[in-house]
């Protein structure tokens, strides 16, 4: 769901260099990436000066007047819509989860 990888090269890093900027061990960047947390994003998205929306979506795919891109949170986890079909998908797979 997220673009965190493709961003780290596009930013002239390697998972490995960016690991050592934030102090951290490259394996546990790894695991981070699969399923990151709000402030593991915060970290990532401010060690590679973008804004964190684009570690989910791309400048290019963010143009257009009438197009949707949304970004869901809900309870740690992450979810992109591009049409109202998928944010309608989206939401019920949230209500379904919550009852």
């Amino acid at each position: 769901m997220n673009r965190i990888k493709e961003v780290i090269k596009e930013q002239g890093f390697t998972i490995t260099s960016l690991a050592g900027k934030l102090g951290i061990a490259r394996e546990s960047l790894s695991r981070m990436i699969v399923s990151p947390s709000y402030p593991t994003l915060e970290k990532i998205s401010n060690a590679l000066n973008v804004p964190i929306w684009q570690l989910f979506v791309s400048p290019v795919e963010v143009t257009g007047e009438g197009e949707l891109t949304a970004l869901i949170q809900h309870k740690g986890d992450f979810y992109k819509a591009s049409t109202i079909e998928e944010l309608e998908q989206i939401v019920a797979g949230i209500k379904d989860k919550a009852n």
